[in-house]
C-alpha cells in the first residue's frame, strides 16, 4: 500500500486567503523569507489561473506596501507592456485596451489582472514613488516582428530623423503580423514559406539596425533622453532574438528557442533592475526556477532563472507554485482552438512535488525550504518531479535546489474572461471566447 508523503505541520505557513483585497498580515513572514532580496521571482503552474492572479495580486501588494518593491515584472511582452505601464502611472487609455494590448499570448484578457492593474493605477496615484509595469518576454506573441519593429520605428523618427529604413525589412516584418497568441501559428507558417535570401537578408537588416542604435548612442540620447533610448535598445535587442527565435522554430530547433528566449528574458530583468531596487518577477515555474527546463521530448535547457541566480547570487529568491486539483489550460490544441481552454486536472502524480504539498494541508500554504526540519528535507529531496502544466506532463526537478519557497493551492480554475478586453481583441480571439463557457 503506498502511503502517500506530507510535510509537517511545523513546515507549513498557512495563508488565509487568496482575495487580493483582504488584509495583508498573514503574509508577515514574507519580511524575514525575503530578507534583502532584490528580485523576488513567484512561479506557476499552469497559465490563465484565477487563483494565480490572485494570489501575485496579494504579493505585489505586501511588497509594494510593506517592503518597498517599485516594480511588478510579468511573462508577456517587453514592448507592449509600455502601454500598461503608461496606463497604470495615470495615462488615460480605456482599460479594455489596455488590457487586450499592453499584455500578450492572452495573459491580459482576465478580469483578474484587470484587477491587478487597476490597484496599481490606484496605487501610483497617491504614492510618492510608484510601481512600475514591465513586460519582460519577447513580445509579437512571440511570432510577430511588427510590434518591436514599430516602437524602434517611432524612436527613431525623434532620434534620427534622416533615416529611412530598409523598407524590405518593413515588408517583410508585415508578412509575419500575429494579432494573437491565436495567429501565431500562421505567421511561423508565413515564415517559413520565405525564400531562404529574404530570411537571410532580413537576419542581416535587423542586426545592421540594432549595430546603428549602439554606435549612435551619444547622438540619440541628446536627442530624446537616456530612458526613451535604453527603452528603445531594448526592444531592437529583444527583435533580433525574437527573428532567431523563429528561424530556430522554422527548422525545429525547439532546444535554441528555449536558450534564446530565457537569456533575453534575463537580460531584460537585468535591464529593469538598472532602474529599479527591487522587483516582483512573475512566470511559469520552468522561467523562474534554478534547474534545468524541460519540455515533453526535449532535453533539459538552461532557464531565466539559472542565469538570474548566476548573475544576482543571494538577490534572486524563488519561489514555486504548485496546485492540487482543478483546471489548468488545455494541452489539446484542437480543442483550445475550439473554446474549450481549460481541462480538468487530476490529482497529482505520486512521487511528485504536487502530491507532497497536496497532502500537506488543507488549504493555502507556503512553506520555506531553507526552514525545514530533517524529516521534511527528505521528504522533499524524495519528490522528484514537478506537474509542468502540459497535459499529464512531469518535469524532472530537484526542489531543493529548484526553489526557496514554494506556495500551495489546493484547487485553481480558470481565470474569468474580460468583456472589455475582448471587445479590443482581434476577430479570431472573440471567436474563440465566444465558444468558452467557464466552469
Amino acid at each position: 500500500m503506498h502511503v502517500t508523503a506530507r510535510l509537517s505541520d511545523q513546515a507549513v505557513i498557512p495563508l488565509h486567503t487568496l482575495d487580493p483585497a483582504a488584509p495583508l498580515d498573514d503574509l508577515a513572514w514574507l519580511d524575514e523569507a525575503i530578507g534583502d532580496a532584490r528580485v523576488v521571482a513567484l512561479g506557476e503552474s499552469a497559465h490563465y489561473n484565477r487563483e494565480t492572479y490572485e494570489l501575485r495580486h496579494r504579493f505585489l501588494r505586501y511588497l509594494v506596501e510593506r517592503l518597498g518593491f517599485g516594480a511588478y515584472a510579468m511573462e508577456t511582452g517587453f514592448t507592449e507592456g509600455w502601454r500598461a505601464d503608461a496606463w497604470v502611472r495615470g495615462g488615460d487609455d480605456h482599460l479594455g485596451e489596455v488590457m487586450a494590448s499592453g499584455a500578450t499570448s492572452l495573459t491580459g484578457l482576465w478580469r483578474q489582472f484587470g484587477a491587478h492593474l487597476e490597484w496599481m493605477r490606484r496605487h501610483n496615484a497617491a504614492a510618492a514613488r510608484p510601481v512600475g509595469f514591465y513586460g519582460i518576454d519577447l513580445g509579437g506573441q512571440n511570432a510577430s516582428l511588427l510590434p518591436g519593429l514599430d516602437a524602434v520605428t517611432a524612436y527613431l523618427a525623434q532620434a534620427d530623423p534622416g533615416f529611412e529604413l530598409d523598407p524590405a525589412i518593413r515588408e517583410t516584418a508585415s508578412l509575419l503580423a500575429a494579432t494573437s497568441a491565436f495567429a501565431a501559428p500562421a505567421t511561423l507558417a508565413a515564415y517559413a514559406r520565405l525564400p531562404l535570401g529574404t530570411r537571410h537578408a532580413l537576419t542581416a537588416g535587423l542586426a545592421d539596425l540594432a549595430a546603428r542604435m549602439r554606435g549612435r548612442r551619444l547622438e540619440y540620447v541628446r536627442h530624446t533622453g537616456t530612458q526613451a533610448y535604453e527603452r528603445a535598445l531594448r526592444s531592437m535587442s529583444l527583435l533580433v532574438t525574437l527573428e532567431a527565435v523563429v528561424r530556430d522554430l522554422s527548422r525545429g530547433d525547439q532546444r535554441s528557442v528555449m536558450y534564446n528566449r530565457d537569456a533575453a528574458i534575463a537580460d531584460t530583468v537585468e535591464w529593469i533592475l538598472r532602474g529599479e531596487e527591487r522587483i516582483l518577477l512573475v512566470a511559469h515555474n520552468g522561467h523562474l526556477q534554478r534547474w534545468p527546463g524541460v519540455l515533453p521530448g526535449m532535453d533539459p535547457v538552461t532557464p531565466t532563472g539559472m542565469h538570474l541566480a548566476d548573475r544576482l547570487g543571494a538577490d534572486y529568491l524563488v519561489i514555486g507554485a504548485t496546485f492540487g486539483t482543478g483546471q489548468m489550460l488545455n494541452a489539446d490544441a484542437a480543442a483550445f482552438q475550439s473554446g474549450a481552454l481549460f481541462a480538468p486536472a487530476q490529482p497529482p502524480e505520486p512521487g511528485s512535488l504536487d502530491a507532497l504539498m497536496h497532502a500537506s494541508h488543507d488549504g493555502p500554504f507556503a512553506t520555506d525550504l531553507r526552514r525545514l526540519p530533517p524529516a521534511d528535507v527528505d521528504a522533499v529531496r524524495a519528490a522528484t518531479v514537478q506537474r509542468a502544466g502540459f497535459g499529464t506532463f512531469y518535469a524532472p526537478v530537484s526542489p531543493l535546489d529548484a526553489y526557496d519557497l514554494v506556495v500551495h493551492v489546493p484547487r485553481v480554475t480558470g481565470a474569468t474572461p474580460d468583456e472589455g478586453a475582448l471587445a479590443c481583441s482581434p476577430p479570431e480571439v472573440r471567436e474563440v471566447f465566444s465558444s468558452y463557457a467557464p466552469q
